[in-house]
């Protein structure tokens, strides 16, 4: 791709004259932002490159993501050979590479480019507004809300995107015990009395427990899906000072969806869906691959979101449960008044019980009137 970045970047240098002195302009101000940029990058691992080499790759990364962004929102600047465009399944393959968190570029750097490379003059949407409509598709639930939430300050692409995956209900606190995961997946929720309900809202971390209804945000898997949760789970993990909102998403189900009974229970209640059959065995084992692999909150100070709901959960369960041993107990004033429920078996026995008997009366019966003659 290194040839195509230089072409894109030549592209939207050129749409206005003077491109030397734009150029110019982009390397002085690349050079001015590089100690802050490689600070960005060395809190992970030490960027080992030139000063001259590391702006040359800023110049080629910003340039290419913008113009990239440019050329996928506004008509008539895609070109009819264009390579990135007119390759199958090549922005597919971009759009994975630019979620990974090695890939990221501070976002501060990739604004300041913006502002300084020509943008067509009937562009008028901010690099923001852009680079979201790029990536929406891939992220599930309400773009109009997404928007919003994409707008608040990140420090990379990754980073905005997980805004969007925030929950916007208030969480819920711990009365007693922390609480990692669902003690009890959704077959024994069900059989607890506890109604799985496909929520209203499409934001996916909205999970709520209302008077014995555990309302769970659809989520439908598709090409991207799992990527995207690697990502920002990784993202999460990096030690960033993030919360782990996605990481306590993917334990909450997992514990939820223990077996292939419990995925079919919530695809009947249209929370779990995908779009390729083919890909259905994957689906139901997508959470618990992620937990496994990405070792999920196996940090004991990782700070799981949902133990407040799942402390609720756990609560109603048991007072659901206690009615049903109460009017089971032999020692419950009235119990012997109270019909026993009969099975299959004990409705034959009793029947041919009755009938033995009587057919030992109508041989009695026979036998004292045969004396009798």
């Amino acid at each position: 791709m290194e040839e195509h970045k230089w072409r894109y970047l030549y592209s939207l240098l050129n749409r206005k004259p003077r491109l030397e002195a734009t150029l110019d302009k982009c390397v002085k101000t690349l050079r001015e932002l590089e100690h802050k940029a490689r600070l960005c990058y060395e809190c992970h691992e030490k960027i080992d490159v030139s000063s001259d080499r590391f702006v040359e790759t800023m110049l080629a990364d910003a340039g290419f993501l913008i113009e990239l962004f440019l050329k996928y929102v506004v008509k008539g600047l895609k070109r009819r050979g264009d390579y990135v465009f007119n390759t199958s399944g090549l922005l597919y393959e971009l759009r994975c590479d630019m979620l990974l968190l090695e890939n990221q570029i501070p976002y501060f750097l990739l604004q300041r480019m913006f502002e300084i490379f020509p943008v067509p003059d009937h562009c008028k949407l901010s690099l923001t507004e852009l680079a979201f409509r790029f990536f929406k598709d891939m992220i599930p639930g309400d773009h109009r809300l997404h928007l919003t939430k994409f707008g608040q300050e990140g420090n990379h692409l990754l980073d905005f995107i997980r805004h969007c995956f925030l929950p916007t209900v208030p969480r819920i606190k711990v009365k007693r015990e922390e609480i990692r995961g669902l003690h009890y997946k959704a077959s024994k929720l069900k059989a607890a009395g506890v109604k799985l309900k496909k929520a209203s809202t499409e934001d996916l971390l909205d999970v709520k427990f209302v008077k014995g209804v555990l309302e769970i945000p659809p989520v439908e898997v598709h090409q991207y899906t799992e990527t995207l949760l690697r990502n920002l789970i990784a993202f999460e993990q990096s030690g960033s000072g993030t919360t782990k909102h996605i990481s306590s998403y993917v334990l909450f189900m997992k514990t939820l969806l223990e077996d292939e009974k419990d995925v079919k229970l919530v695809k009947r209640k249209q929370i779990l869906t995908n779009y390729d059959v083919s890909e259905n065995k994957q689906v139901e084992t997508l959470f618990s691959r992620l937990w496994k692999e990405m070792k999920v909150m196996e940090n004991v100070n990782d700070e799981f979101y949902y133990d407040g709901l799942c402390e609720q959960v756990k609560e109603y369960k048991r007072s659901s449960w206690q009615p049903q041993l109460k009017m089971s107990s032999p020692f419950r004033p009235g119990y012997l008044r109270q019909p026993l429920p009969l099975s299959p078996i004990m409705i034959v026995v009793a029947v041919l019980f009755v009938v033995l008997v009587i057919v030992g009366a109508l041989f009695s019966i026979i036998s004292f009137f045969r004396h009798k003659l």
